[in-house]
């Protein structure tokens, strides 16, 4: 399995992430910019739906993810939207959208390179040509900051999230998360997932891209040109 089910995880996953207001922010102002006319859209490793809910405009949208229990909640937030249950490297449905996104470091989730070449793979048969591919990831010196930095602690609501970051075996980084809730008294139960993250260059991303794509924006957290020493770094591609 090339992505974790978040079996665990998912009924506290917007708790603990947040709303992914950013990420949002930042598909929207790409529509505007690079995808005026767009009126499918295919969101790959669509979690919780927090994005898809943010994109009121385009009339068609569709989300993947292998997690049932993910898409559940995602039903009952974009009841306007289409999901379906599937390994986002491996996908196939047998039509073309106007944008494909991959955002909120997904990709680093697909733990073997292959994984992502066969993503991307795929993500240009769904494409029309001159479709547009945006998405994130977070780079490898960002994963190795977070193994340098002590374990995560916070409460909220009635539950208490641990978080630990640790270098792994072939470049993951393993997210050791234990969520405890608690159901009374002095009685928790504890929910624990292991999760990994794989850091790639942003040079081979870039290459592997480049047979099918045409890049023609990309940032970091900064707003300046990516780098292997930033923390997050974005493009925008348009298919060939």
């Amino acid at each position: 399995m090339c992505i974790p089910n978040y079996d665990q995880f998912a009924k506290f996953y917007d708790l603990v992430m947040g709303d992914r207001g950013g990420d949002g922010a930042w598909v929207i102002d790409c529509l505007e910019r690079h995808g005026k006319h767009t009126t499918s859209l295919l969101e790959l490793g669509c979690g919780t739906g927090s994005i898809l809910t943010q994109i009121t405009t385009v009339p068609s949208i569709t989300g993947l993810d292998l997690s049932s229990q993910m898409l559940a909640l995602a039903r009952s937030r974009v009841p306007r939207a289409r999901f379906i249950e599937t390994n986002i490297a491996s996908f196939s449905l047998g039509e073309e959208f106007d944008v494909v996104i991959c955002v909120f470091d997904t990709l680093n989730h697909l733990v073997t390179f292959e994984s992502w070449a066969s993503l991307f793979a795929a993500t240009s048969r769904h494409l029309r040509v001159g479709g547009l591919f945006m998405f994130d990831v977070n780079t490898q010196s960002k994963l190795q900051r977070l193994c340098e930095a002590p374990p995560w602690i916070h409460e909220f609501d009635d539950c208490i999230i641990i978080m630990d970051v640790q270098p792994g075996k072939d470049g993951i980084t393993d997210w050791d998360i234990k969520i405890f809730e608690h159901i009374g008294g002095p009685r928790f139960d504890l929910h624990h997932e292991v999760i990994g993250e794989l850091g790639v260059p942003l040079e081979r991303i870039k290459a592997e891209l480049s047979p099918r794509f045409v890049l023609i924006e990309e940032s970091d957290e900064n707003g300046t040109l990516p780098t292997n020493g930033s923390s997050r770094a974005q493009f925008v591609y348009r298919k060939c």
